[in-house]
């Protein structure tokens, strides 16, 4: 079973098979706001919508701290976009 894990403290959230990192996204802090900067699964795990998970789990957090969002990543940018929040 996959699991995503926000890390707050490495301003990223991650996903685990078992003890195995198979994705990452990324996103750097300002005062204002959270911008996403990078997105990534492993090839053996893609089209199991991982990644879009891993940028819920960033969108999740932001709304919890009053964060507002911004993407640089271009696939977490198309999913804010589907986001009327942000």
């Amino acid at each position: 079973m996959i699991e995503i894990i926000f890390e707050k403290e490495k301003n990223r959230a991650i996903a685990l098979d078992g003890t195995t990192q198979i994705g990452e996204c990324d996103f750097l802090e300002t005062e204002e706001y959270w911008n996403i900067t990078h997105t990534e699964v492993d090839n053996h795990y893609q089209g199991q919508g991982i990644a879009r998970k891993l940028v819920e789990c960033i969108i999740e957090n932001a709304k919890k701290e009053n964060k507002k969002l911004i993407a640089e990543c271009s696939y977490a940018k198309k999913v804010l976009e589907k986001c009327k929040e942000f």
